[in-house]
């Protein structure tokens, strides 16, 4: 018996896949050649490059809502991150695409993510107005160009051109009309869609369950003013009776997944039909995305969106010690603009190719929460007010 190669799993890919799935055998490369793997495909070994970096072991120490470290079972950017992989794959097996591809987007979609989630990334937006502005996705793109480390032959991970499509176009800027610089196309393939999309079920969803856990949301104001709430919550008793408040909270978020799932799958396959793409570029080709919900379904989650804000995300328990972060960011990025002989000699010689703006930008996105707190303790002294207590769960 011989080994399973990499020329195997492509041919496998040829039988099993939809003709719109992107195929692995059909990458347009790397930047820098790099001879193929012998046991992956090429989006198997990206899949591998992204878990093993520096960037994705941070994501543990980083904000999804709440401020890392408040409570034991609150979500972190890599647990957030490893749902979204799970999703994006159920949706891409659903559809015949490329699982390799969704699951390798999905893991990386977040690496670019500042500390303190979306506050602390609106703050370095507004710090580097004046030098380009700062976006997550576009910096997990960085990421994965340039400031990871790891080879002595280039820069950045080298990844498949398909794999950083999939991150450049991965919820692109509002109003932004320019495509990024090498990805001309109007849409990204299916499986970059796929992750998009799971991206958004899971942090809602996720984020309702969070925002349970702490108390800060509560299943009688759900039920009068969220109706993906009320529906997957009647679907759940009507099944299964009644249920320890842990249990039935767990299973109606799981209908909640299940059902946008489904009908994401069902809306996309009808998309898929109606548009005839025979292959991944026509995909590239459409206006419009074609993975996406049914009109009921995004008139719901948008529902979901405002109430979340207007309860969860704006909540002064999770908003005020998010703003105390953010003014810690601001402080860490003036000081280290003022006083560059602090960084390290790599920061600097970065900063003689793109700016001393960008490379302290860089620099500060790549902290997690904790080390972000540390470093300003140590030039500044503690915040005043001091973060509250961590919850023993």
């Amino acid at each position: 018996m011989k080994p399973c190669a990499r020329q195997e799993l492509e041919d496998r890919e040829r039988v099993s896949l939809a003709p719109f799935a992107q195929f692995s055998g059909d990458t347009r490369g790397r930047v820098h050649a790099e001879d193929p793997p012998e046991w992956r495909t090429h989006f198997q070994r990206d899949r591998d490059r992204v878990i093993h970096s520096r960037a994705f072991r941070r994501l543990e120490y980083k904000t999804q809502v709440f401020l890392n470290g408040t409570g034991d079972h609150l979500r972190t950017r890599l647990t957030h991150t490893i749902e979204v992989a799970g999703i994006s794959r159920n949706i891409a097996r659903a559809l015949r695409l490329n699982e390799d591809l969704t699951e390798t987007i999905a893991l990386a979609h977040d690496l670019g993510h500042s500390p303190f989630g979306h506050k602390g990334e609106e703050a370095l937006n507004d710090l580097m107005k004046a030098h380009g502005g700062f976006e997550h996705n576009r910096q997990s793109l960085r990421v994965v160009e340039e400031i990871e480390q790891k080879y002595p032959g280039f820069l950045g991970l080298n990844l498949a051109w398909e794999t950083r499509e999939g991150l450049a176009k991965h919820e692109a800027p509002a109003g932004s009309t320019e495509p990024p610089l090498g990805f001309v196309a109007h849409c990204s393939s299916l499986e970059a869609q796929a992750a998009n999309l799971a991206d958004e079920i899971a942090y809602y969803s996720h984020d309702l369950d969070d925002g349970l856990d702490w108390g800060l949301l509560k299943e009688k104001h759900l039920m009068k003013h969220a109706r993906i709430w009320h529906d997957a919550a009647l679907t759940v008793k009507r099944e299964h009776g009644a249920l320890p408040d842990e249990c039935r909270r767990y299973f109606i978020i799981r209908c909640l997944i299940d059902s946008q799932v489904q009908d994401v799958v069902f809306t996309t396959l009808e998309q898929i039909k109606d548009s005839r793409v025979k292959t991944a570029d026509d995909v590239r080709r459409q206006k419009r995305p074609l993975v996406r919900y049914s009109p009921r379904r995004r008139e719901l989650n948008l529902e979901l969106r405002h109430y979340l804000y207007e309860n969860l995300y704006y909540n002064p328990v999770v908003h005020k010690p998010n703003l105390r972060a953010v003014r810690m960011l601001k402080s860490l990025f003036e000081h280290y603009v003022e006083n560059r002989a602090e960084l390290g000699a790599f920061v600097r010689k970065r900063a003689r190719r793109i700016g001393w703006h960008r490379a302290v930008c860089d620099y500060i996105a790549g902290m997690t929460d904790r080390y972000a707190i540390q470093d300003y303790e140590r030039l500044f002294g503690p915040p005043i007010p001091a973060r509250r207590r961590l919850r023993a769960d």
